[in-house]
């Protein structure tokens, strides 16, 4: 199974486009830019989703779900952020077909004009600050602590599953506070939820920063992000959470009263990740082998294969099995035995080494004699004996050694692709020869930033947070920069 799958040195674009396929997560479906998530796909972005959720709750969030459609007026009441999706809107003018009576089939009934177009959500701060305006009237009412988990729509033309399509899933937080700094301190936390998801769960270590105003969300005062390096030395935008200060409310009008008696316009945030991040988990860890997944997110964190000849070897092999996997699940690890008779050991190997599982155990007659099992891990492919009695332990105590060895090597593999740089020529030598981050000196200038990028199509990834750089000079301009700033060619 695995043989099907390109290597990432010969074509990384074609290894993972192949092994999203091949893994069962996902594929194309019959509308252009948009995916059919398989069940094993859909069940490592379930794991990432309940993770997530809990953690989003246990900093005070609420989930609420608002419409997919958005009236276009609303889009039209924050000028930056209607310039901003502009080009991404699917809109719907219609609401009813009626069959064609020339040709057979169906047409739009042109009868059936909406008197406003209806716009498919690309974010929904217009729709849900609309609701806000209703649901805020004192500072009692604050803050308010929403998120919605929801699928939105943006008119990609160049796609590609997970990454980027014109659908996809994702969560979006929503929150108005009664002062610019608590509205602030939120932005930050959503940031290090991220950031804490992405290298504790995700196994997947990121720079935290903040984004420059070119590359700022639409309507956004600050967004903050997280960047993650992937294996073939692009970066990839992890999340982001967006200090939204009083934009929205001023739009929307959403004002509260203050202990004192006064209106004000409250405060807001937005911050959100997407499918993105499972695309991010594949190329981040995964290798020509199949997926790499870190144990936190794998749907079956372990698989036990039966290899027997007969019948009453099987019923034997089962009974043992069936023991271990109890025992693990006690422990809130999943298991899969997988005693199907359709496919031979070899086969199944294959298979689950291709869908990532971290630990297959092997029980055949031979080991039912000596008391142990055989236990390899998807990480280092590294394979060992265990006497049967302390199985459980080991397994247990794998688990957590894979999680960390996963990130260690992502993180290792950063640290050796990040470099800093002093001058254009030496920026752009190392750009083309290795990739992987840059750290150099930019003046702060939007037209700068934008010539670096035509020349080069490398794109500053964030201002880091809490930098040590010193102040020099631009590696483009030669005029002063404040510190050094985070490059790379994205996705």
């Amino acid at each position: 199974m695995s043989k099907a799958i390109p290597s990432r040195n010969e074509d990384y674009s074609l290894w993972y486009n192949e092994l999203v396929k091949k893994a069962g997560l996902a594929e194309n479906s019959p509308v252009r830019g948009c995916m059919v998530i398989k069940p094993y796909g859909f069940a490592i972005w379930e794991k990432m989703q309940q993770t997530l959720d809990k953690m989003f709750k246990d900093t005070g969030h609420s989930n609420a779900y608002f419409p997919l459609f958005i009236p276009k007026s609303f889009l039209s009441k924050e000028a930056d952020h209607v310039e901003g999706f502009a080009k991404e809107c699917a809109v719907v003018t219609h609401y009813r077909l009626k069959t064609d009576e020339e040709n057979g089939g169906v047409i739009v009934d042109p009868d059936a004009k909406l008197e406003e177009e209806l716009i498919v959500r690309p974010t929904s701060e217009t729709v849900i600050w609309d609701s806000y305006k209703n649901w805020i009237q004192s500072y009692r009412d604050l803050p308010l602590l929403i998120n919605q988990w929801a699928n939105v729509v943006r008119w990609e033309m160049r796609t590609r599953l997970f990454l980027r399509t014109a659908e996809f899933l994702w969560q979006e937080g929503h929150t108005a506070h009664a002062t610019k700094a608590e509205a602030e301190a939120e932005t930050q936390q959503m940031l290090e939820v991220y950031a804490k998801f992405a290298e504790e769960f995700m196994a997947m270590p990121v720079t935290k920063g903040v984004k420059t105003a070119s590359e700022r969300f639409a309507g956004a005062v600050e967004t903050y992000c997280i960047e993650a390096l992937m294996q073939d030395g692009k970066a990839l935008q992890a999340g982001t959470s967006h200090f939204l200060g009083q934009n929205f409310a001023k739009a929307f009008d959403v004002k509260f009263a203050t202990k004192e008696g006064k209106d004000e316009f409250v405060w807001g945030t937005s911050w959100g990740v997407s499918t993105r991040l499972m695309g991010a988990l594949i190329m981040a860890h995964s290798d020509d082998d199949g997926l790499v997944l870190p144990p936190k997110l794998a749907p079956i964190q372990v698989v036990i294969v039966p290899i027997y000849r007969k019948d009453e070897e099987l019923a034997a092999i089962t009974e043992v099995a069936e023991k271990f996997k109890s025992a693990l699940q006690d422990k809130n690890i999943s298991v899969k035995f997988d005693n199907r008779d359709t496919h031979k050991p070899g086969w199944k190997f294959a298979e689950y080494e291709l869908k990532g599982v971290p630990v297959r155990i092997a029980i055949g007659p031979k080991d039912l004699e000596k008391g142990t099992v055989e236990i390899a891990r998807r990480d280092t492919k590294e394979k060992q004996f265990v006497n049967q009695d302390e199985t459980v332990d080991f397994v247990t105590n794998l688990l957590e050694e894979i999680q960390t060895n996963i990130y260690s090597k992502a993180a290792s593999f950063t640290e050796e692709n990040t470099r800093s740089v002093e001058t254009y020529d030496e920026f752009k030598q190392v750009l083309e020869k290795d990739g992987g981050f840059i750290y150099a000196h930019w003046d702060g200038t939007p037209e700068t930033e934008e010539k670096i990028k035509d020349e080069t199509k490398a794109t500053i990834r964030c201002i880091p947070l809490n930098s040590s750089s010193e102040e020099g000079v631009c590696i483009y301009s030669g005029k002063p920069s404040k510190g050094k700033v985070l490059f790379a060619k994205a996705y």
